[in-house]
């Protein structure tokens, strides 16, 4: 070994002791976890798991919560689940073309999607074409489908204020840049929901621009600011509508006119009925008529009734995860725009599940927004899901992600490539077909080459008599001139006749012994030819 070349170390066995018969189990964990949590691509495998299993969840309680009311209705029991299913399917392949896009499609078309949602909402307040439920006028009806433009509004916004703060980042520090056009698109946005008096709604929104404005780095004095004249406008529009101010009187001090605490009350029961572990899933009592609502708003008290506060806390979790994975998201890139938009989106959707859960829990007034990707509601499920599908793209472009994800893909395939194809596969019928031709083909040519042989030892066998034959003429006429020379008397002619004799017997001879040389060749061959 050259001094130059380092001696490869073998790697540390871990042998076991008295204390630890295990070894080092602790630090072998924290290794683990230690490289787990430094992969590139964690975020991109944790949002598809965190979203796959919120989405699941969703489709199976709407399906256990919409049973009975479609079942009264005269519908399948199946029909909450058909209707959020086809939402589903759309929302994935939304899904999926909005994770294979690259972040700066979204950056470049963000004045796009800004102006096709305001487009959207403008419709609500279109007669024949907006559609009025529960007090609240947020929700169009084209060709017999209805829409809830708002929840594209969201997107669109947390897009567009992406966009924009990264151009005017390094001047936000100036008045005019932060307020224009920042400030006149979102009062527009959020006046378009607030004229169709969905205040809830308007709220979520208002969380997904601050959201924006505080990781785009705009000075914490305008968040004071636009906070102050955010509760100032929450407190006008409850104070002079009547209903939200029973709601709001429901929840400070617990006197309820009428059934105006129907709802609310009926949560908390559920809630309670469920206990630690649940009265199982699919056995809720509230989903009875009891609780209004129940597969919308209100599914987080099924989902405690039905499976516990194990079930509850499963949900709770979840969320949080999501926002652990936002928020290391928001660390690891390198983009202003990706950034930006990940915190809209977060403040958006979280803010939006914690809101509905502490509604559910009676820690806030009803307000009527639902639980994201888990309450009925195709609007709302496929605008979660296309923004689930950006957030997946922005993952796949942190550093680093895409080059592991082409190795886990060429490992994904080499795997595949070193699988056996089935026995009833086509691939192995193509095989056994080629089989059978090489076996022909080898029998063709073994019977070609029988034949051949067979020819050339006939051939033989003929040259071989016909050899024999001339020598047996020109012995007898050998004889007959010896004879003619003893007949003549002469001692010359006698010594002729004498060497012809000698000659015409060591002819036959030869003849004889090459006779007999070719038999034994020929004989096998001629025998196998004639059969």
């Amino acid at each position: 070994m050259s001094p130059q070349q380092t001696p490869r170390r073998a790697p540390a066995v871990v042998r076991p002791d008295e204390d630890r018969p295990l070894g080092d189990v602790g630090g072998r964990v924290r290794n683990g976890l230690g490289d787990w949590g430094r992969s590139p691509v964690l975020d991109f495998y944790g949002l598809i798991c965190v979203g796959t299993l919120l989405i699941g969840t969703g489709l199976v309680m709407v399906l256990s919560s919409s049973s009975v009311v479609s079942i009264a209705k005269g519908d399948s029991p199946f029909a909450g689940l058909l209707a959020q299913g086809k939402f589903a399917l759309i929302g994935l392949v939304g899904l999926l073309v909005a994770a294979f896009l690259p972040p700066r499609t979204y950056e470049r078309f963000a004045w796009v999607l800004l102006g096709l949602g305001i487009a959207l909402q403008c419709l609500v307040h279109v007669p024949g074409i907006g559609v009025a439920a529960g007090g609240n006028t947020n929700w169009i009806r084209i060709a017999g489908q209805t829409l809830q433009p708002s929840e594209l509004l969201k997107l669109a916004l947390a897009v567009w204020l992406g966009a924009i703060l990264t151009r005017k980042r390094p001047l936000l520090h100036r008045t005019m840049h932060l307020v224009i056009p920042v400030v006149p698109v979102i009062v527009v946005a959020l006046g378009l929901v607030l004229l169709g008096h969905d205040l809830g709604t308007m709220m979520i929104m208002a969380m997904l621009v601050a959201g924006s404005l505080w990781i785009g780095g705009v000075p914490r004095r305008w968040f004071v600011l636009g906070g102050g004249v955010g509760v100032a406008a929450i407190l006008f529009f409850a104070l002079t509508n009547a209903n939200r101010m029973a709601r709001i009187g429901n929840w400070l001090h617990g006197t309820c006119e009428g059934d105006s605490c129907l709802q609310s009350d009926q949560g908390l029961m559920g809630l309670a009925e469920g206990g630690w572990w649940g009265v199982g899933l699919g056995q809720s009592r509230q989903k009875w008529g009891r609780l209004p609502a129940a597969q919308d708003d209100y599914i987080f008290a099924i989902i405690g009734e039905e499976l516990g506060l194990i079930g509850t806390l499963g949900v709770l979790l979840l969320f949080s995860v999501f926002a652990l994975i936002l928020f290391r998201m928001i660390t690891r890139a390198r983009d202003p725009f990706i950034q930006i938009t990940i915190g809209g989106v977060g403040a958006w959707l979280l803010g939006q599940a914690f809101v509905n859960m502490m509604v559910v829990t009676g820690m806030l007034p009803v307000l009527g927004v639902p639980l994201p990707f888990i309450s009925s509601g195709g609007s709302a499920l496929v605008a979660s899901m296309l923004a689930l599908g950006m957030l997946l793209s922005f993952a796949r472009h942190e550093p680093g992600a895409q080059e592991a994800l082409a190795a886990r893909m060429s490992t994904v395939r080499s795997a595949l490539a070193v699988i056996p194809a089935g026995r009833g596969g086509e691939g192995a019928r193509r095989r056994r077909r080629g089989r059978r031709g090489a076996k022909s083909a080898r029998g063709t040519s073994s019977a070609r080459k029988t034949k051949t042989t067979a020819g050339t030892a006939k051939a033989s066998t003929t040259r071989a008599a016909a050899s024999g034959g001339r020598a047996r003429t020109a012995a007898p006429s050998s004889r007959s001139r010896g004879a003619g020379s003893r007949s003549s008397g002469t001692r010359t002619t006698g010594s002729r006749g004498a060497g012809a004799r000698s000659s015409g017997t060591a002819r036959r001879s030869r003849a004889r012994s090459s006779s007999r040389s070719a038999e034994p060749t020929a004989r096998p061959d001629t025998e196998g030819y004639a059969r």
